[in-house]
């Protein structure tokens, strides 16, 4: 029979607190003011009657300047995050000590980029904040019901979200951004073994439920910020300068974390985790096509712009 979602949690608790103690032992101690360069700060126009933020103010290019607001106003939206977790997994036990330690090292991203953008001018504050004002009125609300589906999600949008930020600082051109970005994208992972692990480990007790749990992620994911104002525009923009894409949402973020599950190696399977599988391994099948296409036609329009260039 299948386990119910009370049982799995209470099943898990003894992994929970084992990979607590790991991610412990491993994650380093940072301080986002080391790494702010705050001697390039100046006033802006305002109380303090400074100079207002001009486009020449921004020294990071257009694409990675948008990934940038992207990957904050992502993670502003961080109290409805932790609500979503809280609910889910609880506040008590080794699940409540994660998600509250989790939500702080989290927390500390938001704060960092935000310092580095605005001391360094990169990006207009005044927009920015209202763009932050619009998204977090808005909220977030998962659209999966299950414990199981919650844990596949983040364990596929943590790793998302590490490869987001260490691209956005590559394509920055900027070295203290670069540099920052790098550090958050070394949080993002270790957020992303301590989920993977979980699952795997669900895997181990209902491995059809969970099975399907992968599925009905894979099939549907959106990233968190996917409600930014003007997201499909930006995400476009991202994906045409390489940053992120569906290429390496497929190969670096579905199909590594699929090959460390084993998916497609379990066996003792009934029919509806085997329905599951399938469903899965077609939905791979067309990303792929899809994905191939992307790139073939950028490096076509890449070629024209050079030819014209």
């Amino acid at each position: 029979m299948a386990m119910t979602q009370t049982e799995l949690l209470h099943e898990l608790e003894p992994v929970v607190a084992g990979e607590l103690d790991r991610h412990l032992k491993v994650a380093k101690e940072w301080f986002p003011h080391e790494y702010i360069p705050w001697s390039q700060g100046r006033d802006f126009d305002g109380i303090y009657q400074g100079e207002a933020w001009q486009e020449s103010d921004s020294k990071i290019p257009e694409a990675a300047r948008i990934s940038l607001i992207v990957n904050l106003l992502t993670e502003d939206n961080l109290p409805s995050y932790h609500h979503e977790i809280a609910t889910t997994f609880g506040r008590d036990g080794a699940w409540g000590t994660w998600v509250h330690r989790w939500t702080a090292e989290e927390d500390k991203h938001g704060t960092a980029i935000r310092d580095y953008l605005t001391v360094t001018r990169a990006v207009d504050p005044v927009a920015l904040e209202r763009a932050r004002m619009i998204h977090m009125e808005q909220g977030f609300q998962t659209e999966y019901g299950t414990m199981l589906q919650q844990l596949a999600y983040v364990s596929f949008q943590e790793l998302a979200t590490r490869i987001a930020h260490r691209n956005t600082g590559r394509a920055a051109g900027d070295e203290g951004c670069d540099r920052l970005l790098a550090r958050i994208a070394a949080d993002e992972n270790l957020h992303m073994l301590f989920y993977r692990n979980l699952l795997n480990a669900a895997f181990e007790l209902d491995p059809n439920q969970t099975m399907r749990a992968v599925t009905d992620v894979v099939t549907t994911f959106q990233m968190p910020g996917s409600s930014i104002q003007g997201f499909a525009r930006k995400a476009m923009i991202i994906a045409n300068e390489g940053i992120y894409d569906l290429r390496l949402h497929l190969d670096d973020v579905l199909m590594p974390v699929l090959r460390q599950w084993s998916v497609f190696d379990k066996s003792g399977l009934d029919a509806d985790g085997e329905k599951a599988r399938e469903e899965l391994a077609g939905f791979l099948e067309k990303t792929e096509t899809v994905a191939a296409r992307f790139v073939a036609r950028r490096e076509e329009r890449r070629a024209r712009s050079a030819t014209m260039g």
